[in-house]
């Protein structure tokens, strides 16, 4: 496990507190140093934020998810933390004079903060599976160590034009990591040089979402794993020297790719490594520690556990490992929420049957690995007791969702209600499509797609509009999104729907693909084959509301008895 903390970082923090109290520093210069400390500002408040803590490629252990149940008892009012969309941890509602406290006591479990935010290459993401997956052509945990412990706190990434994003991927058959939406995404590969196998990476560069989605492209045939980092400082070199540093909603990476087109943009990237091998940076962390990870020591005896609710759970959420005799379990968590209890008892979990190892997903979910098969009745039985033994991990029920307006500046609606609502369909009209794998949801609280609404089946993103006199939430219907290893296919939009009607206009749409769809026919392959209009004009009659008057309940949001307002503040964080 990873311990990437400096005791001087909290120090620092501390005294840049005091300055802040004096006057001695302003509000702005304070905002660009706690964005690189992971500290965000949040809505209506301007001394409480949101927290984000680093969990590099999703490596996590007991220890250190206990000391995040810690902070998020008692520094963090909600008491729930919520994993990321990129493997990390936020908790929100902290107050600006407890900072110093949490990152302290995270910094005792070996977590840190640190550019979690702000313009900085962010938390390198990886496939959760990495290492146990039978499809892996190799374990690409070691390498996205090195390139994520080179970039922390590298000098080079401390005030980029925007934001940076990095994941691998081992996985020949399926894209775990979405590499074609990051600035820099490391597929596996081989190649046969003087007859031997040579380890590398196909790598995708200049990808992104946001309000404006580009999906990276393939910088060159195979790129040599002593290439690798130099390859990844190139890219950061170029995006801070020549990103646009005057119009934030263009400094992306992938604005130069747009801007210059893909031929120019392989070039200067591929020029730019020359340079870099000329300097120490091209020199620098050549020598990789493959060292295979081992089975953990494990003393619990098996107990033989029979029901239709395990074998619903085995079936969805439990996969084998290329190791004989061991199993990765997904933990899917509702919302991607987790109450300190939760932590806790999968801390415990962990312990117990996978050597205290974890990884969190990039679908906001848990996964235990180097369960053995003679133990998987026992862990089922430990999360029942946690209430975190939910089936249907990455299918349809398995919703992902942004923070939305609850605490986000820049949302417009509420996507945790909204994702609170579909899921309790999954109950009550949906419950025997609530296992398809070939529909996935992901929901936006605004167009900046933190949500990932732009590479699901079918995705929504938060907006408003003139109902009846009345200014009313609703969501862009986004139908047709996903990702290959080599490319994004980004959702069309169908159709606005009002927020309240959102559940029952999907239970509608999922009835009628049951009906038109065609032999094997997916639910992204149905929706390009109707297109997005025709897809909307099926969805017309859920457009409309009744008189204000007569349910004034379908002009709010979701989880909300107040009249809507539009309420966008400046943000911090979007895509």
């Amino acid at each position: 496990m990873f311990n990437l903390t400096m005791p001087e970082e909290i120090k620092a923090f501390e005294q840049m507190l005091i300055k802040l109290e004096r006057g001695e520093i302003s509000m702005d210069d304070f905002k660009k140093f706690r964005l690189n400390n992971g500290t965000y500002g949040i809505r209506n408040s301007d001394d409480t934020h949101m927290m984000r803590i680093k969990c590099p490629l999703g490596v996590v252990n007991s220890d250190q998810l206990e000391a995040v149940a810690e902070v998020t008892e008692k520094f963090a009012p909600p008491k729930l933390a919520h994993v990321t969309t990129r493997q990390a941890f936020q908790i929100h509602r902290v107050k600006r004079s407890d900072v110093p406290k949490v990152l302290s006591i995270l910094a005792q479990s070996g977590l840190t903060t640190r550019e979690a935010c702000g313009n900085t290459v962010r938390n390198v993401t990886a496939s959760p599976y990495a290492g146990v997956d039978p499809t892996e052509l190799f374990d690409v945990t070691p390498y996205a160590e090195v390139v994520m412990k080179y970039f922390l706190r590298n000098p080079l990434n401390q005030d980029l034009p925007r934001k940076f994003k990095i994941a691998f991927e081992g996985s020949q058959t399926k894209d775990y990591a979405r590499l074609p939406i990051h600035d820099i995404g490391a597929l596996a590969a081989v190649q046969k040089v003087d007859g031997k196998e040579v380890r590398g990476f196909k790598i995708y560069l200049g990808g992104g979402l946001g309000s404006h989605p580009i999906s990276a492209v393939l910088l060159e045939p195979f790129t040599p794993v002593d290439l690798l980092l130099p390859t990844c400082e190139a890219a950061v070199r170029i995006h801070n020297r020549l990103g646009n540093r005057k119009n934030r909603s263009r400094a992306r990476m992938k604005f130069l790719l747009e801007e210059w087109g893909e031929e120019k943009f392989r070039q200067t990237i591929l020029a730019e490594r020359t340079s870099v091998l000329l300097t120490r940076a091209g020199t620098a962390y050549r020598d990789f520690d493959i060292t295979e990870e081992k089975a953990p020591a494990v003393s619990a005896k098996g107990e033989k556990v029979s029901s239709p609710e395990f074998e619903k759970w085995i079936k969805t959420n439990a996969f084998k490992q290329k190791q004989n005799g061991f199993y990765t379990v997904q933990i899917r968590c509702p919302l991607g929420d987790l109450t300190p209890a939760q932590l806790r008892g999968l801390a415990q979990i962990a312990r117990k049957y996978c050597g205290g190892r974890l990884r969190t997903t990039i679908t906001q979910n848990m996964v235990l690995r180097w369960v053995k098969e003679d133990l998987l009745g026992l862990v089922f039985k430990e999360l029942q007791a946690i209430k975190l033994a939910f089936d249907g991990a990455e299918h349809f029920v398995d919703i992902t969702r942004c923070p939305g307006s609850d605490t986000c500046n820049l949302a417009i609606t509420k996507s945790r209600g909204l994702a609170q609502a579909l899921d309790e369909l999954f109950n009550n009209g949906l419950s025997e499509m609530s296992h398809d794998t070939d529909i996935d949801v992901k929901i936006s609280g605004c167009p900046n797609s933190c949500g990932q609404h732009h590479i699901a089946s079918l995705g929504f993103y938060g907006t408003a509009r003139q109902v009846n006199g009345k200014l009313v939430p609703h969501y862009e219907m986004m139908v047709g999104g996903g990702t290959v290893h080599e490319k994004a296919t980004f959702g069309q939009s169908a159709i606005r729907i009002p927020a309240r009607r959102i559940p029952e206009a999907v239970k509608y749409l999922v009835s009628v693909y049951k009906k038109e769809r065609q032999t094997g026919e997916t639910f992204q392959a149905y929706a390009h084959r109707l297109g997005p209009k025709a897809m909307g004009e099926k969805l017309a009659q859920f457009t409309t509301l009744d008189a204000f008057d007569q349910k004034p309940e379908t002009y709010q949001d979701w989880t909300e008895e107040a009249p809507f307002k539009l309420q966008v503040g400046k943000g911090e964080c979007a895509a």
